[in-house]
């Protein structure tokens, strides 16, 4: 009895991955704001109602796409982080793999980095995803803080008590042994990360920094250095 129960599951899962490659495939052409359950269903020569089978509303397969776009580019930097026991290292290596998982996937970088989808709400289970390419670059932090190599410079900026309390939240999450006001360079670090990232490939650096390789690896070595990695 085992033996048909195991075909259908594999033709389902190998279904699953067919659904999800042409609606990747369609956000090149439409972005994820003209994507489509008739369309992706067409173009795989099924009928509409067979394919809610699998995925009831175009909302469940955008979550689909987004957390598999979020668990790659995770898989990404924590590759190149485990690669290295030298925080400086793990650092530029996981920044490096975050750019080139980008430049190798930027409509699906888009779809997560990029403007929000009208009408879309994200559901829970893209939380998790979502920080893993984050968390793997806190780890070059946390090995400088056990290491000793994790020495930020002398800061002047007030920490308010709510931002305090936000950050807390972070390091309870991220890095409980690391201080508030390095995980909040962190977090100042990353969003110059991602928006660096999205500013290349939204073509924002032509005339200035094109090509980004020299300005990007400059901007890596300026936040580590900022972050407090030595």
């Amino acid at each position: 009895m085992s033996a048909p129960r195991t075909a259908r599951a594999r033709a389902r899962a190998e279904l699953t991955v067919a659904i999800k490659d042409e609606a990747r495939r369609q956000l090149t052409e439409t972005g994820a704001h003209g994507l489509s359950l008739r369309a992706v269903a067409r173009e795989l020569g099924m009928v509409s109602s067979a394919l809610y089978r699998y995925f009831p509303s175009r909302d469940e397969l955008l979550t689909a796409l987004i957390i598999d776009a979020y668990n790659a580019l995770g898989a990404a930097a924590e590759r190149a982080v485990a690669r290295e026991i030298d925080a400086c290292e793990q650092w530029r290596r996981g920044c490096h793999a975050v750019r080139d998982w980008a430049r190798a996937h930027p409509h699906e970088y888009s779809l997560i980095y990029g403007s929000p989808i009208p009408g879309y709400r994200a559901p829970q289970d893209t939380i998790a995803p979502a920080g893993r390419a984050p968390a793997a670059l806190v780890g070059a932090l946390r090995t400088g803080w056990a290491t000793g190599g994790l020495r930020p410079p002398p800061s002047t900026a007030h920490i308010s008590d709510e931002l305090r309390e936000q950050a807390a939240v972070l390091v309870r999450l991220f890095a409980p042994e690391v201080p508030v006001p390095i995980v909040l360079r962190a977090l100042i670090a990353l969003t110059q990360l991602f928006g660096t990232i999205s500013f290349e490939l939204n073509g924002q650096f032509v005339g200035t920094v094109d090509p980004a390789d020299e300005f990007f690896g400059h901007a890596v070595e300026e936040m580590m250095f900022f972050v407090g990695l030595r």
